[in-house]
This record gives structure tokens, sequence and C-alpha cells, in this order.
């Protein structure tokens, strides 16, 4: 890495990230909030006649949107570059890393869009994209120690900036650019932060998964709402039909009577 780069790079400005962990974890509930908000209005919507909607699956496939999927796309990109530039050929290592980090990724795809009919296989996806990437991160950590090359710690002087740079919108603009004028000490603990967000995300992940299954139950648990709503209001519209027969017949019978008084 040339002088002039790492200059700019030990001077990133802590300002330019966003605020903290917690922030990057945000748009992962968000989602499944928006979620929640739709079946919410499915529910207290009517369709023509007065019954209710018969709609039970959860709306899926934003798992773009999630801040945990774009950094693991990120960190797929990223360790493809490192194993292509730093493992040799052959290497047993190279699949086994570029395979982790997709898991990572592809796993979150697949566990938004199996939402939608099974709670168990959304949460079972979303825990192996944190064990794939539990183990890149080992990956990288062995990377490290076995070269005798440095893992930055909090005690390390480009610590600070290399993790604000990665939780910055700055990242995702440029990391490519940047990731090419990076030693493998520099890009390697760049990979290692990233397994450490992505991770942290996943976890806070699965626990909003978890309670929402506790909260709002599995599908066949919708769909048993979704009936039993259907049938009382079934029932509820034919109580009112019956009523409005009712009460047309007694006002047949009233003008029937005041047409006999008038013969």
């Amino acid at each position: 890495m040339g002088k002039e780069y790492q200059n700019n790079w030990n001077n990133l400005n802590y300002q330019s990230g966003r605020s903290d962990l917690n922030n990057l974890s945000n748009q992962n509930g968000q989602s499944n909030q928006n979620t929640r908000s739709i079946q919410k209005n499915q529910g207290n919507q009517s369709q023509q006649g007065g019954m209710p909607a018969t709609t039970f699956l959860p709306q899926h496939g934003h798992y773009r949107q999630l801040r945990v999927y774009q950094v693991t796309e990120a960190l797929y990109d990223l360790t493809y570059m490192f194993c292509k530039r730093f493992l040799g050929h052959g290497d047993r290592t190279v699949d086994q890393m570029v395979q982790a980090a997709r898991s990572g990724k592809q796993n979150i795809a697949e566990g938004n869009q199996a939402a939608a009919t099974s709670s168990e296989t959304e949460i079972k996806l979303t825990n192996v994209a944190k064990a794939s990437l539990e183990e890149l991160l080992v990956d990288y950590e062995d990377y490290l120690r076995t070269r005798g090359l440095q893992q930055w710690d909090g005690h390390h002087p480009r610590f600070e900036a290399m993790r604000t740079y990665a939780r910055s919108e700055e990242f995702f603009a440029d990391y490519a650019q940047r990731s090419a004028a990076m030693n493998d000490e520099e890009l390697a603990n760049l990979c290692i932060t990233l397994c450490h967000q992505a991770i942290y995300m996943l976890k806070r992940l699965i626990d909003h998964q978890q309670e929402r299954f506790t909260t709002e139950g599995g599908i066949r648990e919708r769909m048993t709402a979704t009936r039993l709503q259907y049938r009382k209001a079934q029932q509820t519209e034919i109580e009112r039909l019956q009523e409005e027969n009712a009460a047309l017949k007694d006002r047949i019978k009233e003008l029937e009577e005041r047409i006999d008084r008038k013969k």
C-alpha cells in the first residue's frame, strides 16, 4: 500500500460512518416490521360482500434491502479477491473460504424467501448463514496466525479507522477499488471486521425471527386463524341476511295489510 493511500486510510474520519453496530441491524428488523404491518392491514381489510381477506402468506423477498445481506455480499466479493490474490491455485482453503462466504449471503436470501411458508426454515437458514460466516472468520484468523501476520484489535493504531470505514456508506461505493491496493494483512483484517459485523447482525435477526414466531406463530397457525376468521365472517353475514330478510317479510306483510284495508 502506497504512503499516500496509507495516510488516507489512517485519517479516515470517524464521523463518516453510521453510529454503531446497532444501527447496522436496524434494517434487519425493518423488513419484518413492514411484513407485520402488511399482514395486519390485510387482516383488517374486507373484500366485496363483507368477507375478510384470505391472504395468510406474509410478503417477503426484501433481502436485498437488508444491511446484513449487503455486508455479506461485499464480504463474498472481497473473499473471492483475497483467495485469488493471496492463496495458491489448488489450495483447498480457497474453495472452503469462497463457499463459506457464498453460503453466508445465499442462506440469508433463501431464509427470507422461505419465511412466507416456514418460520422454521427461515430461522434454520439464517442460523446456517451465521455458522458459515463464523467458519470464514476462523479461516481469516488462521491465515494471519500461520503467516506471522498481525490480527488488528482495539490497541492497533489503524483498527478504529478500518472499523469505521467498514461501517460507512463510503465502503459500499469503493471497497473493490480500495481492496486492490491492500496487502494480505490489511485485506484479511477488513474481512474479519465484516465477519464480526455480519455475525452480530445475524444474531439480532435470529432473535427477531424467534420473537416473531412466538407472537405470530407459523404458517399452519396463520392458516387456521384465517380459516376461522373466514367462517366467523360467513356466519355473521348469514345472520345479517336473515335479519334483513325477516325485516323485508314484515314490510311486505305490512304493505299487503294496507292494500287489503283500502279494498
